[in-house]
């Protein structure tokens, strides 16, 4: 282990993870204790240059947020190879090693969490930054269940990553939104769905996307429902299904638009619910080491599709579609050329042609599955869809009735 980074004296590892180690560091000029992230560039881009200055560029950003609910950043530089991120130092635990004790949390527990990190994010929101990886591991509980957000900033430079290396972590694919499994640009609304498959998982215990490989869990995440989280747990209020099936909106437009509103029915639903009292155990501390965490899969880099296809029997859906072919079709009917283009590449898959396209599209009945509030949106769409595409036969029908009540009052008259 190294002794010295920059101007800090290394105290010990708190862990390592796919980018770089992890250690707990003092600051000798303000004796203050602090964690240090680095970043071995070794193992970035071959657009060294570009990589490091995207680094700095985005770590500088993520030091200008100051909020409760954001672990603050101190400090940027580099010593040789490595690049590193001096931060406050936590006194807490990973959500994740909370979540994984056992048992789901009380709900009202739930949501001072999810509220917590929704208020965090709004803050960053405001301020134009994206976080682009929530997930449990990325957040700490600390004393008095007081939550803080953290690797703001080092998400875009692990997903920049991934689109040219083999054998790196790919974010964190329970957790990606649509916009981000088919490639396209995201904005804030990306982030609130990544905690609204979080806040999901810690209601019922299970994720709402899952499956054995990337590409059934992101094909579930373009297409599955998920069960309503009272179904698994019946301690969910009601009111609270209506909130998680608008966080977790297939179209962006259907979602919260701001974490802010998010925040606010999520406090006002802990706020119907009977305090539990039970106090969050932050004490315990993960084994120090070399740790991979259950939010991410590793990407080899090449796949074989016919495996796929049969490997992900427990996701309950057509083995004929839950394949990364499958997820191709789907950009392939859904989105542009380019934009199928660029998936390809990223998931190192063959462009399907027009004849498997049309031969494989699915057809699904997917309305049975959804929850209230997705029934309803799907209703209004195609109600939509009805008076769009079938004006002409619904004007031909109600002409035809207008004769018809013509013609009786007629007969009435003469009657």
């Amino acid at each position: 282990m190294i002794s010295q980074l920059g101007r800090y004296e290394i105290l010990g590892e708190l862990g390592q993870g796919a980018m770089g180690v992890v250690y707990k560091a003092k600051d000798p000029l303000i004796d203050r204790v602090v964690a240090i992230k680095t970043i071995n560039l070794g193992l970035a881009l071959d657009e060294k240059e570009e990589y490091e200055g995207r680094f700095y560029q985005e770590a500088k950003a993520a030091g200008r947020l100051n909020h409760p609910n954001i672990v603050t950043i101190y400090d940027v530089g580099k010593s040789g190879d490595v690049a590193y991120i001096a931060m406050e130092f936590l006194q807490g635990r990973e959500l994740r090693d909370i979540m994984n004790d056992g048992g789901l949390l009380p709900v009202d527990q739930v949501l001072d969490i999810v509220a917590q990190v929704a208020l965090g994010l709004s803050y960053a929101h405001e301020h134009e930054i994206v976080h682009r990886d929530v997930k449990p591991s990325n957040i700490m509980v600390v004393r008095d269940g007081h939550v803080k957000i953290t690797d703001f900033g080092i998400a875009r430079m692990a997903s920049s990553a991934v689109r040219t290396q083999t054998g790196m972590v790919l974010g964190s694919p329970k957790y990606m939104s649509p916009e981000q499994v088919m490639g396209k640009n995201i904005d804030q609304r990306s982030d609130i769905f990544s905690l609204g498959v979080m806040l999901y998982e810690m209601l019922t215990g299970q994720a709402p996307f899952n499956g054995d490989n990337v590409n059934a869990i992101m094909y579930q995440t373009l297409n599955a429902a998920p069960s309503p989280p009272n179904l698994l747990n019946p301690g969910v209020p009601e009111m609270l299904n209506f909130i998680v099936a608008k966080a977790l909106a297939k179209a962006v437009d259907d979602r919260y638009q701001n974490a802010k509103d998010f925040a606010a029915d999520l406090r006002a639903c802990r706020d119907t619910l009977p305090r539990s009292g039970q106090a969050l155990d932050v004490s315990k501390s993960p084994a120090g080491g070399e740790k991979k965490l259950p939010d991410a899969i590793t990407v080899t880099g090449s796949r074989n599709v016919e495996e796929d296809v049969g490997a992900i029997s427990t996701a309950k859906l057509s083995q004929a579609f839950d394949s990364g072919a499958a997820t191709m079709r789907l950009a392939a009917l859904t989105t542009s050329p380019a934009e199928v283009d660029e998936l390809s590449k990223t998931l190192k898959l063959v462009r399907p042609s027009a004849e498997a396209i049309n031969r494989n599209a699915p057809v699904k009945n997917a309305a049975a599955r959804l929850p209230p509030a997705a029934v309803s949106r799907s209703a209004s769409r195609q109600d939509k869809s009805e008076a769009t595409g079938t004006g002409s036969g619904v004007g031909n029908f109600l002409l035809v009735v207008i004769v018809a009540l013509v013609l009786l009052g007629i007969a009435a008259i003469f009657i």
